[in-house]
């Protein structure tokens, strides 16, 4: 495997970096950035997973999440995948009669899921990426400590990770979201990718659901959730009450911070970024 390096700049005495390789999942190219921060030479460092919303790429939290002094000062890595296969010719990048394809279906909307239903079944194995390939490619290219692992994500990539911590109990030692999806199977926004992405059985639906994953037993250690009480997706796409309900019910730890007049934009990731960063801490 060839990992081409697009760019790296320092700061705060560590250095940014932005990276390519032809994906064995997804079998197109993928690009991802990371953050290694200051340390001695032979150190390994904790990873922070990051995993981005609709639309979006590597490039909006790596520009905009303001991650980096807190980073330093904790030595953590942070990686940042992108959020779906791209290429000009990629089948699926869209649904020709679906005006709202390219945001919320298809290109830059794999919902962290392994597609089963054509066209998508041949590139969008976003699962397989993060669960299973790039984490190999972290360990082998970088300073990490594989064995010190904790995710985080916003919006759909809040979906992303707190299924797959759910998923993978014994890989992440903690898990954070930033108005998450919580509730695919009940909201617009998931039922259209993964009826589109897996089929209409929506029993094969509950391993990419929250809620549904920790009422059928998965379980993590503690959860914590920011949500601005002014993001306009609050209350048909979010539902962050249908998450706090299924905790309850389950006895799972978590921590729901509901913040008065932020949105759903940078603007809110980055002012409580550092605070995640730091509860992950704890963990790692």
């Amino acid at each position: 495997m060839t990992l081409e390096t697009i760019s790296t700049n320092k700061s705060h005495e560590g250095v940014q970096g932005v990276y390519s390789h032809a994906s064995t999942s997804t079998h197109t190219n993928m690009t991802f950035s990371v953050f290694i921060p200051p340390h001695k030479e032979g150190e390994k460092l904790p990873v922070i997973w990051y995993l981005s919303g609709l639309t979006c790429t590597h490039a909006n939290v790596t520009d905009k999440g303001e991650f980096r002094k807190a980073c330093a000062e904790l030595g953590f890595i942070f990686v940042a995948p992108d959020t779906s296969p791209r290429g000009p010719d990629l089948e699926g990048n869209s649904v020709p009669d679906d005006p709202n394809a390219a945001y919320d279906f298809g290109l830059g909307a794999g919902f962290y899921v392994n597609a089963t239903k054509a066209p998508f079944d041949k590139h969008y194995k976003m699962r397989d990426y993060i669960e299973k390939e790039l984490p190999e490619i972290i360990s082998a290219n970088f300073p990490a400590d594989m064995s010190r692992q904790s995710i985080m994500g916003h919006s759909m990539g809040g979906h992303g990770a707190l299924t797959i911590a759910l998923r993978n109990p014994d890989r992440f030692k903690s898990v954070s979201a930033f108005a998450p999806i919580v509730s695919p199977l009940n909201c617009p926004w998931g039922e259209k990718a993964l009826s589109g992405y897996i089929g209409d059985d929506k029993s094969s639906w509950r391993e990419y659901d929250t809620c549904a994953l920790i009422a059928d037993g998965a379980r993590t250690p503690s959860i914590r959730v920011d949500q601005g009480e002014a993001d306009a997706f609050l209350t048909e796409q979010l539902k962050p009450s249908m998450l706090e309900a299924a905790c309850k019910q389950a006895g799972v730890s978590l921590t729901l911070n509901m913040h008065e007049g932020y949105d759903h934009s940078y603007y809110f990731i980055s002012t409580f970024m550092a605070d995640h960063l730091n509860w992950h801490a704890k963990y790692l």
